[in-house]
């Protein structure tokens, strides 16, 4: 009998799960939302219990869609958030806090001093990564610092440490295993990436006792087994990577070169520079693409901290349309002559600006200004901050990148309208794959290669198709009148 993958993809609003077969079709998906919490400006948090139950109700859905029971699955393959935080009491499994989610800007304050002092240059040389509250070592100081006993119990050994990744897979083991994958590892801020190991000075100087930290393995390796009173038997968990690494993986991203974006809650583009870990000098991350083998694979990542969640806000927060899906319609309606822009600053510029203090803004508006242009504006806002991330990539490493074809995925993938203006605006093609799901794709493959039961790294990218190319048409004239229009916007968003 075939043997399926169970995916788990824990994302930003929901989480899901997807069960693949043997051909790596979808046969059953599970999704449930859960609460975003914003107890002050600036600060999101997720209740960490609320992530797990998401996580179980998916993962039963997608196995009954799917007409099939964990007996019939060969392995599991779990994707995540990055950077997101959870502290647990190792006894009980009980979080001490919410989680503090990556966009939190809690500890900018904090970062802030830390640059001042000089630290940065030591953290980008170990990390690849810049000060920025983004990152999770300044989230777990603040949790050890503002939960009454914490300190204490961290350094007595009590208390585990872990992105979102490392606590479902000591809940799935029933506490016996606290590990994480060398992708979210090193998004901590306390990873040397090239040691590939936890650094005592990164620690030491974020005030993180390193008995808290996880184990940290390949993506493909054995992480444990979730317990068989969880779905009706027990299941290998054979892949870990974080969500923009599982993406990269799922679009076959594996040759120096080749560039994907995904265009979820937030955009994240990586750029693969094979073995070499290459330094930025345009305010990008140098980032672990994945580890297999032993073997890492780099990175050149740019982050874009809101993407989909723009078009969140407009449904939610202006409530200007009822479902996400109606902002593509919406927008193509809009007055073309009307020269409207979007800076979705809600928590800050990430790449290349890394402004943590920089807030939305809209500039261009008459009275004349609608529904559809604000929608439009939020769509194209995507676009051109794309742009800046390939720009930054293109100028730091020589190596390729310059003639890109960007393969995207993620939600807003699927409008036309904005897929278009993406090619139009980067003046580059744009590969969109038959397979949306290459987030979770990435993940189930990691574990169906680990469990022998899926192709290996050749073959798998061999069978990689594209659903739509999408061309620039683009005028050039209209291109770069639109793009001065977008910096001269960013310029005046900016704080400094």
């Amino acid at each position: 009998m075939t043997k399926f993958i169970l995916a788990i993809d824990q994302g930003t609003t929901s989480s899901r799960a997807i069960v693949f077969d043997g051909a790596r079709k979808i046969v059953g998906v599970g999704q449930k939302e859960f609460t975003q919490h914003f107890p002050q400006d600036g600060w999101v948090e997720h209740d960490p219990g609320e992530i797990w139950e998401s996580v179980v109700w998916s993962v039963k859905k997608a196995l009954a869609e799917a007409s099939v029971t964990a007996s019939d699955i060969a392995a599991i393959g779990i994707t995540n958030q990055r950077e997101t935080v959870v502290i647990w009491d190792k006894a009980t499994g009980e979080p001490i806090h919410k989680a503090i989610v990556w966009q939190d800007r809690r500890t900018a304050a904090h970062c802030a001093e830390l640059k001042k002092d000089g630290h940065e240059v030591m953290v980008t040389a170990k990390t690849g990564l810049l000060l920025d509250p983004y990152f999770s070592g300044t989230k777990v100081k603040w949790l050890l610092d503002n939960v009454e006993g914490a300190r204490q119990r961290a350094e007595k050994g009590e208390l585990a440490f872990g992105t979102v990744d490392s606590f479902l897979i000591w809940r799935l083991t029933g506490g016996k295993v606290h590990a994480t994958d060398a992708t979210n590892a090193g998004r901590t801020l306390l990873f040397d990436i090239g040691q590939n190991q936890w650094d005592a000075e990164l620690c030491a100087l974020l005030d993180v006792p390193m008995a808290m930290l996880p184990e940290v393995k390949d993506c493909a390796d054995d992480f444990g087994t979730a317990e068989a009173s969880l779905f009706g038997a027990a299941i290998p968990i054979l892949g870990v990577a974080g969500d923009q690494h599982a993406a990269t993986i799922g679009q076959a991203c594996f040759e120096p070169g080749m560039v994907k974006s995904t265009y979820g809650t937030g955009c994240f583009a990586l750029l693969n520079t094979g073995t070499d870990m290459v330094p930025s000098h345009n305010r990008l991350l140098t980032t672990i693409a994945y580890r297999l083998d032993g073997t890492t694979t780099y990175a050149l990542e740019g982050s874009i901290f809101i993407a989909g969640a723009a078009v969140q806000w407009i449904r939610d927060g202006l409530k200007l349309v009822s479902h996400a899906s109606e902002t593509g319609p919406l927008a193509r309606s809009a007055d073309p002559s009307q020269n409207v822009f979007m800076v979705p600053a809600f928590v800050g510029l990430g790449a290349p600006w890394w402004d943590a203090d920089a807030r939305g803004a809209i500039y261009g508006i008459t009275r004349n200004t609608g529904p559809a242009e604000i929608a439009k504006a939020a769509l194209e806002a995507v676009s051109y901050q794309t742009r800046d991330l390939l720009d930054a990539m293109r100028k730091d490493w020589t190596g390729g990148a310059k003639d890109t074809v960007l393969r995207v995925d993620g939600g807003m993938v699927a409008s036309d309208w904005t897929m278009q203006f993406l090619a139009d605006i980067l003046d580059a093609p744009v590969d969109r794959p038959t397979i949306l799901e290459t987030t979770a794709l990435g993940a189930a493959w990691l574990a169906g290669m680990k469990a022998g039961v899926w192709p290996g790294m050749a073959d798998f990218a061999a069978g990689w198709a594209r659903d739509h190319r999408f061309e620039p048409q683009m005028e050039a004239s209209v291109r770069e009148a639109k793009i001065a229009g977008w910096n001269d916007a960013v310029r005046r968003t900016l704080t400094r």
